[in-house]
């Protein structure tokens, strides 16, 4: 688990308003290449959402790209080590924590895509709850190209979105996939005008926001394992949610609010 980090991040911001957290990978003058310390700092930054009162988190990039990929120059590479040796460090003790923080997080998550989503960038793009790209964005695994293979849990998380045939195209092929493409394979929620993107992203986060926040997290959590688990683990597991969400006071609040015909006002809990 990586240590907790200050408040005051180097390669990110981390803002608060209206229950919707926003993470913006920011080292624009590097088209936000990740170096394992963005990683670790998103980590932190994901930890430090139940103290802020998030209900939603918001992900996009500063500048002209979203993540042009994984940076492992510099400060965060060891000194001596292979090549090999730096990539599995980097990505069992930075990049897999973080991927797995991400998917355990029991709020909603939106990606807003605004250019390059790249490598490790990509996998932190297509690992939101809905995923909205800019049309001038674009979507690649290039490792193949220079040798090496997806990470950051991407073979995962492609095979199961747009199936077998179309992920060994992106991965295999290592060519780019435009955001109108994207959106017709069903691998992103929408495609939008480059100028529609963070208007349309923040809306749909507020309206998550204020959303049942425990069945929205157990819903998240449910589709995940759903990939994974058999038909009666499912039912199982949709059993022991209702559970939890039923006794939930937002559950309580959007009975009445049916019965009495209105809107619910729902708290989060």
């Amino acid at each position: 688990m990586p240590d907790p980090l200050p408040e005051s991040f180097e390669t990110i911001r981390l803002t608060c308003g209206q229950a919707v957290a926003t993470i913006t990978l920011n080292r624009p003058q590097r088209l936000n290449a990740a170096p394992p310390l963005m990683f670790r700092e998103i980590h932190a930054a994901l930890q430090q959402l139940p103290a802020l009162g998030a209900r939603a988190l918001l992900i996009t990039g500063e500048g002209r790209a979203f993540c042009s990929g994984a940076d492992l120059q510099g400060r965060d590479s060891g000194a001596g080590a292979s090549r090999g040796a730096t990539a599995h460090q980097a990505l069992t003790e930075s990049y897999a924590p973080t991927m797995q923080a991400l998917a355990r997080l029991g709020i909603p998550v939106i990606c807003a895509v605004n250019g390059p989503a790249a490598g490790i960038g990509c996998s932190l793009a297509l690992a939101a709850d809905f995923t909205l790209a800019a049309r001038s964005a674009y979507f690649l695994e290039a490792f193949v190209n220079i040798g090496l293979v997806p990470d950051g849990g991407t073979t995962w998380m492609l095979a199961r979105q747009v199936g077998k045939a179309r992920a060994t195209e992106m991965l295999m092929l290592g060519e780019r996939i435009a955001a109108d493409k994207a959106e017709a394979w069903g691998l992103i929620y929408r495609a939008v005008d480059d100028a529609e993107l963070m208007p349309q992203a923040c809306a749909l986060a507020a309206r998550l926001a204020v959303g049942p926040t425990r069945a929205l997290g157990l819903i998240r959590q449910g589709i995940a394992r759903a990939l994974e688990q058999s038909y009666a683990e499912t039912l199982a597991m949709e059993a022991d949610h209702q559970r939890i969400a039923a006794d939930s006071a937002d559950a309580l609040e959007g009975g009445m609010a049916f019965l009495q015909r209105r809107h619910a006002q729902f708290k989060g809990v």
